[in-house]
């Protein structure tokens, strides 16, 4: 069953965030963030001057003074309440995964084979190295290697898509994760991770937010807004001896009192960002989440957002992933059907698409029929990546097909060539943007068979996305050069990269990352180990191999490397999202300029009095209206904190222009009519 989707405004989760925004009132919590931190001290003394007020000792009267100790106190609650909430969705999904991680017996073997000596014993007692087996019904014990056997496992415990998946040994298709299920047939699994370090294990921690570290942009803006709350924190301190002053010893009007400079000082400094930062953070990891892809830390989300090389696979990404047979094209002399049997015969144990492709379009075009192959004595050579080639040999006959340049040592080895009608073959139909796989049978060249790759729908348009925000795409394929810029060309890619080995791919990243460019790639085999390890963002696939999983920054539970653009996209919501409320809450400081400086020194300093553009009621009504209103935006702004951004793919230039229009210009707006709302309010209601 497909693990259950999990909302952030569940009643459950908002009465949580509730009871955790008074539990994260504890000192320790607060003074992890500067400026809330000077908000949550500033309600402490405004409380003491209240109470100090009940006792007859206070300097500004009871009622006033109370209420600033209040909407303090708001403030700093609905800070920690953006955070809690944040935090909920994530406590929520570490418990739906908790529940899957359930002690198991596992079935022990003493050696790797199938046949040895088996004891039962409880999961928790697995050590890394030990091997197990597991049947079909049987629970996986803990995360490893398959090093036999095939079977069907459901991975909904980990995925949330309840479609099985195929795992067997070697290969990409090998690693299996404690708390999925087999579902058919057999594994015997060698144990990656010793209890408390399992892929589930880490998954729990890193959704539940108990490793989230601050990145380091969020870092330098937790300096800056801290840097700014202490320029404040010493101009407001400064104040109150020139109020003192000027009202005695120049005669005019009465001190400022220490309720108002606590309200101008908590109106001034970068509250809403400061209160909001901690929740942007932990709601992008989330967003990865919701996508299925989990993030090792915060970092790996953010670079994501400042991504401008992209690495993407053809096979699966931009195309289609299974190549098709398409055409037999023979060598002079040589007919269709001879060609096409030859094919067929190299093809009948090749169980990738393309072999199946082969066999089935021989018996389409020319009406050629499976062999027998126990009669024919076949022995089949399987594809490897040194040989570039895979066949069968019948008695005296030797099969290849293969790509061009191995197929041609193969027939040179034999004593023949290739001519030159072959070789026109082969690039005519690379520069069509298919693939010539070249049969030959021992000395003789018998032609070519056309495989054709298909381009995804509208993946064109996705790449002119991305260039638009300046992102460079580069195309990965082991195809020869002629084969991959065909691709690339009708892709709309900005590069490739052909005939990559492991090799080639972490080149190509370093010549990248020494131009100052940060890299996204995507990859789930062994041999894309180093390239990730290497990459500022590695995306491994959830069923690639544990040295994938463990090099790369996020796992891709779908295994979709498509996933790869989604991902930049939501780095960069997440960016948009911090830089759009930053702005916002710096611009919203001029209206309240304009609402508490006239309110509180008017009467020292008269000419003060025409910054009152507002035309507000009261001094204490200008005061607590402004307060009123930076307590409750906090608030207002958690849906879009947690939510994000609205993502458009346009350049940065025009997100700049668009982030600064609007919340820039609407932060500097919106504070006039929320104060002056706020002031009308609380004058129809008597109190001031």
């Amino acid at each position: 069953m497909a693990r259950a989707k999990i909302s952030t405004w569940d009643a459950a989760i908002l009465r949580q965030a509730a009871r955790d925004a008074f539990l994260k009132l504890h000192p320790k919590t607060q003074a992890r963030n500067p400026v809330m931190f000077v908000v949550y001290l500033g309600s402490l003394l405004a409380t003491g001057l209240w109470l100090a007020s009940l006792a007859g000792r206070g300097e500004a009267p009871g009622g006033f003074t109370l209420g600033v100790a209040c909407w303090l106190w708001f403030t700093v609650l609905f800070a920690n309440f953006a955070e809690a909430l944040a935090e909920g969705r994530g406590k929520a999904q570490a418990a739906s995964l908790r529940r899957t991680r359930a002690a198991t017996m596992a079935k022990k073997l003493a050696t790797a084979d199938r046949g040895s000596a088996l004891t039962q014993v409880a999961s928790t007692e697995l050590r890394k190295g030990d091997h197990v087996l597991v049947e079909a019904g049987d629970l996986i014990p803990g995360d490893g290697e398959v090093v036999a056997g095939v079977a069907s496992v459901n991975e909904a415990a980990v995925t949330g898509e309840s479609a099985p998946v195929i795992r067997e040994s070697g290969g990409d298709r090998s690693s299996v994760t404690g708390g999925t299920q087999v579902l058919s047939d057999w594994l015997v699994v060698r144990i990656s991770a010793d209890p408390g370090e399992t892929f589930l294990d880490r998954m729990i921690a890193l959704v539940e937010g108990a490793r989230r570290k601050k990145t380091p942009n969020e870092i330098a803006l937790s300096i800056l807004l801290a840097g700014l709350t202490l320029i404040f924190l010493l101009a407001t301190v400064t104040l109150l001896p020139f109020s003192i002053y000027s009202s005695t010893a120049a005669g005019q009007g009465s001190p400022v009192s220490v309720p108002v400079l606590l309200a101008l000082l908590v109106c001034l400094i970068p509250t809403t960002i400061g209160g909001l930062l901690s929740a942007i953070g932990i709601a992008g990891m989330d967003r990865m989440i919701q996508a299925n892809v989990i993030a090792t830390s915060g970092r790996a989300v953010e670079a994501a957002g400042d991504v401008d090389v992209l690495l993407l696979d053809k096979t699966g990404t931009i195309t289609l992933g299974n190549r098709q047979a398409h055409a037999f094209v023979p060598a002079a002399g040589v007919t269709a059907e001879e060609l096409a049997s030859a094919a067929q015969l190299s093809s009948l144990a090749d169980e990738t698409p393309e072999g199946r492709s082969i066999v089935v379009l021989a018996k389409e075009r020319h009406g050629l029929r499976e062999h027998d192959l126990e009669s024919l004595g076949a022995r089949f050579v399987p594809f490897s990546a040194h040989t570039r080639m895979s066949g069968v040999d019948l008695g005296a006959r030797t099969i290849r097909k293969g790509a061009a340049d191995a197929v041609e040592a193969f027939v040179t080895r034999a004593g023949g060539s290739f001519t030159p009608e072959v070789r026109g073959q082969v690039e005519a139909i690379a520069r069509s943007g298919g693939t010539p796989l070249v049969v030959a049978e021992g000395p003789r060249v018998l032609g070519v068979v056309h495989l054709k790759d298909i381009v995804k729908g509208g993946i064109r348009e996705r790449f002119a996305e991305l260039r638009q925000m300046g992102i460079h795409t580069v195309m990965i394929t082991g195809d020869n050069p002629l084969t991959a810029a065909a691709i690339a060309a009708e892709a709309g890619v900005d590069d490739f990269l052909a005939e990559a080995t492991p090799e080639a791919k972490l080149r190509l990243i370093q010549q990248y990352q020494q131009e100052g460019r940060l890299v996204a790639m995507a990859g789930d085999g062994t041999n894309d180990a180093p390239a990730l390890a290497q990459a500022d963002v590695a995306v491994a696939m959830g069923s690639g191999t544990q040295a994938a999983r463990e090099a790369a920054n996020l796992v891709d539970l779908d295994s979709n490397p498509t996933k790869l653009i989604e991902t930049v996209e939501i780095g960069k919501q997440l960016l948009m999202t911090r830089g759009a409320l930053t702005t916002f809450s710096l611009a919203n400081d001029v209206a309240k300029y304009f609402a508490i400086l006239p309110a509180a020194f008017a009467g020292t300093y008269p000419l003060l009095a025409r910054l009152d553009v507002m035309g507000l009621s009261s001094r204490e009504s200008a005061i607590l209206s402004a307060l009123i209103f930076n307590a409750l935006i906090i608030l207002l702004l958690v849906p879009l904190a947690l939510g994000g951004v609205r993502f458009r793919r346009l350049s940065a230039s025009r997100l700049l222009r668009d982030n600064l229009l609007v919340y820039g210009a609407g932060g500097v707006v919106a504070p006039f009519l929320g104060i002056k709302l706020i002031d009308l309010t609380l004058h129809a209601l008597g109190l001031f």
